[in-house]
């Protein structure tokens, strides 16, 4: 079990008296980085309200290990460093700064959250450390003119609402929306996405937006609120804690609206799976990854592969949760930028090569890339609609771009 108010930190294959003796060679132009190893630092939510996303910094864990028993990248073991945030962003800032000021890890990777990746983003930024692939899809963490040394992971939170928008648009034109979104900046992405979409539509389409905070203890409110505009369509976005209880009361309440739901929320094991299955049949949202639940992987390589390396690494993952697969997927993205990085592992050409990856990590959907480029608002340009058949999510059409 993970101790929740814990330092978690990984050092496979370094000896303390190496480990500490690295301490005192760090390169001038590398900081974190010697001969031996690279020190990698990240905030996750192992406590709080979303801390069903645990489970991505454990898949994490568990890829270092199997990298440094293989003999690391390059010749360097990697040590990683996560620290317990609660999903609060004054804590967040307070263990970012440890990393940075403290263990002087050579960048932060894969910090979870938007309004936690948006406390520290300037920071970062200032002190030129690099920001890699922050767990959030909103625009912010994609603004390379004004802050090059960050740089998000998931498909942009504006080209989720725009896909869903053209769905719409194609098969519902006279629909009447009420939306319910986390009250910070993914949510208003996601609307901005929703309201982009829908062009001159949007505001005969959308009779309803309200929002939630993470600190309340239900959406009832806001769902009956919804429900009592008379919209038909239903467009949640947030976290799955929040997730499951919003279609548990849909569901309660005897509404049927034609409910889409944001991808972040959508994980079978930590979203449905809580609300009750048969609560979520119906519901549409959106992929990228390969849903470990959908039988048509089952003989699929990277499928397969993905199975073999929680079997022997992460033996307590949980292979309904597509988080687990999301965590793979985005510390497989982190390796091709260190393999490409080579001996040059300045800052500056870490952040250059995580700005210019081309890579199609094997659980992600056919037809589906991480491309990134300066200049980007997504290095997931494309997404595939799923709807939920009582047991997976069940692709409909091709990948589809905004």
């Amino acid at each position: 079990m993970v101790q929740l108010t814990r330092r978690r930190t990984l050092a496979l294959g370094v000896s303390a008296a190496v480990a500490g003796g690295a301490r005192g060679a760090w390169a001038a132009n590398a900081p974190g980085v010697t001969d031996t190893e690279i020190l990698i630092g990240s905030t996750q939510p192992f406590s709080g309200p979303a801390s069903s996303y645990s489970t991505i910094a454990r898949t994490h864990e568990a890829y270092v290990r199997m990298l440094n028993e293989g003999g690391g990248i390059n010749g360097r073991k990697l040590k990683l460093i996560q620290l317990d945030d609660a999903y609060s962003p004054p804590k967040t800032v307070e263990q970012t700064r440890r990393l940075v000021e403290q263990d002087n890890v050579a960048f932060i990777f894969a910090q979870l959250g938007t309004p936690t990746g948006m406390s520290t983003r300037k920071y970062l930024n200032s002190k030129k450390v690099p920001d890699i692939y922050v767990a959030s899809g909103a625009t912010p963490f994609f603004d390379h003119k004004d802050f090059p040394w960050v740089i998000g992971w998931q498909p942009s939170y504006q080209i989720e609402g725009r896909v869903y928008a053209k769905y719409l648009l194609a098969t519902k034109p006279d629909a009447k929306i009420a939306i319910l979104a986390q009250n910070d900046d993914s949510g208003r992405d996601a609307i901005k996405g929703m309201r982009d979409g829908l062009g001159d539509k949007a505001d005969k389409m959308i009779i309803s937006t309200t929002t939630y905070e993470t600190t309340d203890a239900t959406t009832d409110s806001q769902v009956l609120s919804a429900q009592g505009t008379g919209a038909d369509t239903f467009f949640f976005w947030g976290i799955p804690k929040f997730s499951a209880m919003t279609i548990r009361k849909v569901y309660d309440s005897g509404w049927k609206p034609h409910f889409i739901l944001g991808n972040p929320a959508s994980s079978v094991a930590t979203a449905l799976i809580p609300a009750g299955v048969e609560k979520a049949v119906g519901l549409v949202t959106s992929a990228y990854m390969k849903d470990p639940n959908d039988p048509q992987w089952e003989n699929d390589k990277g499928y397969l592969d993905w199975r073999a390396f929680l079997a022997k690494w992460y033996p307590d993952g949980d292979i309904k949760d597509v988080n687990t697969v999301y965590g793979y997927c985005q510390v497989q993205c982190l390796e091709q930028v260190l393999r490409a990085a080579g001996n040059d592992l300045s800052r500056e050409n870490i952040m250059a090569k995580a700005w210019s990856l081309d890579f199609h990590p094997p659980m992600f959907q056919p037809g589906v890339d991480f491309s990134v480029k300066p200049g980007d608002i997504s290095g997931i340009k494309k997404l595939r609609l799923v709807r939920f058949d009582g047991r997976t999510w069940v692709p409909f059409g091709e990948p589809v771009g905004a």
